[in-house]
């Protein structure tokens, strides 16, 4: 456990290897940087090992640290966990996040899940050890109908793929700001749709969105894909859409309770959480697919964040701002 507050310029969480490598290739040699791969959490310092952190989705800060951080960056797209934490503590302590980084990379990743459903490739790949063929029978994009909720800068790049696709798109979002998606209600998308894709931001208001009773109006056979948030799309109410056939597959990159469900994956020790055991058990169906928070992850991306995190790591060090601020906690996004 550390008891040495300062020890460094700024400390990383959640470094994977490759990102590791390119943040010290990119910073420069004066800046203290310390690395792991491990969340807050399961590092069990006593108080932060420097003033300003960089986390990703998975820690969870103790609201002890408030007093003691003058900078938060998020390497992420998603800031809700950060605001969470602002607001539990009643602090305002300057965060920044990277907004732009990923947009392909998790796109494309929502592509290579819904394709992946809607082709039946986890049954495929089972089925090979016997080389049988019958039951798996799947369908093309091309004439289908893709409903994308939330078109921000991730889900304006999937409506554009799916365009290509020859899909039918549409959209659903508060702000109507694309020209070029055609924007419809949520009941008439899901009315009408072949794909649902969830990129929304999550919200204190929209925590849940796509429950059992809104997925159930969903045109019967749809596959569902979520790359936002796992909060948005409660693992219990999938399980019963799945069940009941509403749903003919479902494919998650992102997951309620993800802190506590990655944590106990990697350290084998189970979680008493209800959220944890669903998602465990979607694990073993053949009509789901699960990803561990990896849409983000291309080698064009991690270039992109580890230069932007490196900018952002700059700037707060020289004069305590961000380029790329977290909203106030409250505002959308």
């Amino acid at each position: 456990m550390s008891d040495r507050p300062g020890k460094f310029d700024v400390f990383f969480y959640e470094a994977f290897a490759e990102e590791t490598l390119s943040l010290r290739r990119l910073l420069s040699p004066d800046v203290r940087a310390g690395f792991t791969p491990l969340t807050v959490q399961e590092c069990l310092f006593s108080v932060p090992p420097s003033p300003f952190i960089s986390i990703r989705t998975q820690s969870v800060i103790p609201p002890g640290w408030a007093g003691l951080l003058q900078g938060i960056l998020t390497r992420s797209t998603g800031y809700d966990h950060v605001n969470r934490f602002r607001v539990e503590t009643g602090s305002d302590i300057p965060a920044g996040y990277l907004p732009r980084y990923c947009s392909r990379a998790v796109a494309e990743q929502a592509l290579l899940l819904w394709m992946a459903l809607l082709r039946k490739l986890g049954q495929q790949m089972r089925r090979f050890e016997r080389f049988e063929r019958d039951g798996l029978t799947g369908g093309e994009c091309l004439g289908r109908t893709l409903l994308v909720a939330g078109v921000g800068n991730i889900g304006s790049e999937i409506c554009r793929l799916g365009r290509a696709l020859g899909m039918e798109v549409m959209g659903v979002d508060i702000l109507r700001k694309h020209r070029n998606v055609r924007y419809v209600g949520i009941e008439e998308g899901l009315a009408r749709a072949d794909v649902i894709v969830c990129a929304m931001n999550l919200t204190p208001e929209n925590r849940g969105y796509f429950s059992y009773e809104l997925l159930k109006r969903a045109r019967r056979g749809a596959v569902f894909v979520n790359i936002a948030r796992g909060e948005l799309s409660p693992h219990r109410d999938l399980l019963r859409l799945l069940d009941e056939g509403y749903l003919s597959g479902a494919a998650l990159d992102v997951f309620e309770n993800e802190s506590g469900l990655a944590v106990s994956l990697r350290s084998g020790v189970p979680v008493d959480d209800e959220d944890v055991r669903a998602c465990l058990e979607l694990l073993k169906r053949e009509n789901v697919i699960l990803t561990p928070h990896n849409a983000f992850n291309t080698a064009e991306a991690l270039e992109r964040k580890a230069g932007q995190s490196v900018e952002q790591v700059e700037r707060f060090l020289t004069d305590k701002t961000f380029l790329w601020q977290v909203p106030s906690p409250g505002a959308s996004g």
